[in-house]
């Protein structure tokens, strides 16, 4: 072998090394549409992908409101129909009482969501735009809100109420690096990496505060007491050990051993409660069943500063649950239906 075939030989390993490297790197690295998330105090992730092809048979087309009808007609844009990943950064405001409310969102939407139409729909309604980074950053007036918005790739729309531009302007910026695999806010860097693989849906960060006042989340009418300055991780994912099953998981990193020892007392003491308020249900309803079957798997576990909630859920049972919560929909709005 020749010392120039052997140096060609040389080159191309190191082109396949740094090949394998930057691929590993991306798997472990989090979704595009989270890396382009500024920095927050929660984010929040769905691909909605496997959820539309899992329950695609099941679902029906949702009744909408005349000015959600009048923006799908306008751009083409079906959101329920066109939007894959959805990446939400929530931003805790310093005056929960102020015109901005107790929290602002930074998102990043991901799917068959761009377009001249959208275009021209946002230059329609914009009260002013702004150039940046080679973007249009369009502002849209909502609720006494300003809504910033911007077409950032081909697929991308970044979009922002924060009271100041500097959060969609980071947005902008993070896209121009998203091919490195490390890019990402420092509380990806920090807490992604104990999301469990295969996770179709999760949330890091100090998540609690911005759902209520108090600092509590209430599911089906059962408070969580989830406390705001805690670190939560929370994240659904299908059962590998057990097929047709969704794994919920919650996991609080509270500030001391002895406040995660309340948490997880407190936390198992409702679960108790729940499973003896929910067993007199008629299980013949697809919410009740889910609800039973959630309960019954739930399990509490503390170690150290650490308190872990798991559940199971028969993914058989979801499409019910869907079915239902439209048939009382349905009901509600229209009493004289047959």
């Amino acid at each position: 072998m020749t010392k120039r075939t052997r140096r060609t030989l040389l080159v191309v390993a190191a082109i396949l090394a740094v090949l394998a490297l930057a691929v590993y790197l991306r798997s472990k690295a989090p979704p595009e549409a989270a890396r382009l998330l500024p920095e927050a105090d929660g984010v929040l992730y769905v691909n909605l992908r496997p959820i539309r092809a899992f329950f695609r048979k099941d679902m029906k087309p949702p009744t909408r409101d005349p000015d959600y009808q009048a923006f799908v007609t306008a751009t083409g844009i079906d959101w329920e129909r066109d939007l894959d990943e959805a990446a939400i950064a929530l931003h805790r405001m310093k005056d929960p009482n102020g015109p901005n409310g107790p929290v602002a969102y930074s998102m990043v939407l991901e799917g068959k969501i761009t377009g001249p139409q959208l275009t021209k729909w946002l230059e329609t309604h914009a009260a002013a735009s702004e150039f940046y980074g080679g973007k249009t950053i369009y502002e849209i007036l909502s609720e006494g809100r300003t809504v910033r918005v911007c077409q950032i790739g081909y697929d991308m729309v970044a979009t922002s109420n924060f009271p100041t531009p500097e959060m969609i302007h980071s947005m902008i910026d993070r896209h121009r690096t998203a091919a490195l695999p490390f890019a990402g806010s420092s509380l990806l860097e920090e807490y992604y990496r104990q999301v469990p693989l295969l996770a179709v849906a999760w949330g890091v960060g100090k998540i609690a505060t911005p759902f209520n006042e108090s600092g509590a989340i209430s599911i089906l009418g059962w408070q969580l007491p989830l406390q705001s300055d805690s670190t939560y991780i929370a994240s659904v994912a299908p059962e590998l050990s057990l097929a047709g099953m969704l794994r919920l998981k919650l996991v609080e990193i509270a500030p001391s051993e002895s406040a995660a020892a309340d948490q997880a007392a407190a936390l198992a003491t409702l679960v108790t409660l729940a499973r003896s308020a929910t067993e007199p249900l008629d299980n013949k309803l697809g919410v009740n069943r889910g609800l039973q079957d959630l309960l019954k798997s739930a399990q509490v576990t503390r170690k150290r500063d650490r308190v872990t909630i798991t559940a199971a859920l028969p993914t058989s049972v979801l499409p019910q649950l869907v079915t239902q919560d439209g048939q009382q929909q349905e009901g509600a709005t229209s009493p004289g239906a047959p």
